[in-house]
């Protein structure tokens, strides 16, 4: 399944602009190709989206499913991604509208549109489907080998994102990274991990919903399978966090890709796990020698380095954040940079060096 240019989407982001768990449709509004005619986002109404996130797109937010249907959508997204990621019975009413307007849906959440609505309310009409993304992870284990390192084989430098939060900007800073690498000339993939990226490349796995023993496998099998002869960078999209309680997927993340390096992305003004005030995140250069550590397997699987900083700096001033970003940058002795607010062509030629 792959949305393209053709589709008119709308999307359904409730509280998730100006929140914190808007990742999904903020992303998709960023890099996505596709037609977006309309945001639900009750909070936000008749505000601009690049004026509240910087995002260039000319796209009316309105409050209800009903005003964005008037904008002739043929598919709706769900691009709020809360923790757990469990759909908020709230939403229930805009997603059956949606249905029996004849929208399809494209859904990133763990709770499955059909387990919400009977089989009657459910009647899709022909050309309409339900997409749903994690629902795609006991299809991929079923042809998965346990992990091997396998992907130590591929020629190509394997980058994956790391973070010191979850929510924070690994799949932005691995998009971004693949697309400066491309306009370069370099042969460069973007390998999706979560629903956001799924839903922006049409490809990929949905890790967080495949069971621990698969993970590493998982993950394995799909680079062997996207990578080719002529490829220079894999990029793989980050999940999770080694700092955070409740996250497992980074290790599978390192296991299954063999990484040939890592960017390690911080929010610039975030000094604890959010929802965690009692866990402090380190000095970045702890957090830097931690991941060359777990990577690395403390050197069975070879030298790993974190070849970057990529920090979020979309709470500061422009001022501020390049005086935060340069003072990161003297603290860990690594080219730092905000990808997506500025440019990435300091991380990127770290990539170019051994």
């Amino acid at each position: 399944m792959q949305l393209t240019a053709a589709h008119r989407v709308a999307i359904l982001l409730s509280g998730g602009i100006k929140g914190e768990h808007g990742k999904t449709g903020l992303a998709f509004l960023r890099y996505s190709e596709s037609q977006i005619v309309a945001i639900i986002d009750p909070e936000s109404v008749g505000e601009s989206i690049t004026t509240l996130r910087g995002i260039e797109r000319d796209v009316p937010i309105v409050g209800d499913m009903t005003t964005a249907l008037t904008y002739s959508p043929d598919v709706l997204l769900i691009g709020i991604a809360p923790s757990g990621g469990k759909l908020p019975s709230a939403w229930s009413t805009d997603i059956k509208l949606a249905i029996q307007a004849g929208l399809s849906v494209v859904n990133g959440l763990h709770t499955p549109i059909r387990s919400l609505f009977s089989d009657e309310e459910l009647q899709l009409q022909s050309g309409q489907w339900l997409w749903e993304v994690r629902g795609q992870a006991r299809a991929v284990e079923t042809e998965v080998k346990i992990g091997g390192a396998r992907a130590r084989s591929l020629s190509s430098q394997r980058i994956l994102t790391v973070g010191t939060d979850i929510s924070i900007g690994k799949m932005s800073t691995s998009l971004e990274l693949t697309k400066l690498a491309q306009n370069k000339g370099y042969q460069a993939k973007f390998l999706a991990t979560g629903q956001g990226g799924m839903m922006i490349s049409g490809g990929g796995i949905p890790l967080d919903a495949i069971r621990v023993d698969f993970a590493a496998g998982a993950v394995e099998k799909m680079l062997l399978e996207s990578a080719q002869e002529d490829d220079d960078f894999l990029f793989v999209e980050g999940q999770g966090s080694l700092l955070h309680p409740g996250s497992t997927a980074t290790l599978s993340l390192m296991r299954g890709s063999q990484p040939t390096g890592l960017i390690l992305v911080h929010r610039a003004d975030r000094e604890h796990i959010r929802d965690f005030p009692e866990i402090p995140i380190p000095e970045l250069s702890e957090v830097v020698t931690l991941h060359e550590m777990v990577a690395s397997g403390a050197g069975a699987f070879g030298k790993v380095p974190v070849k970057g900083i990529a920090l979020n700096t979309a709470s500061m001033d422009e001022e501020r954040a390049k005086e935060v970003i340069e003072r990161t940058s003297e603290a860990t002795g690594l080219p730092c940079d905000d990808v997506v607010r500025f440019s990435g062509e300091s991380l990127f030629s770290a990539l170019l060096t051994s």
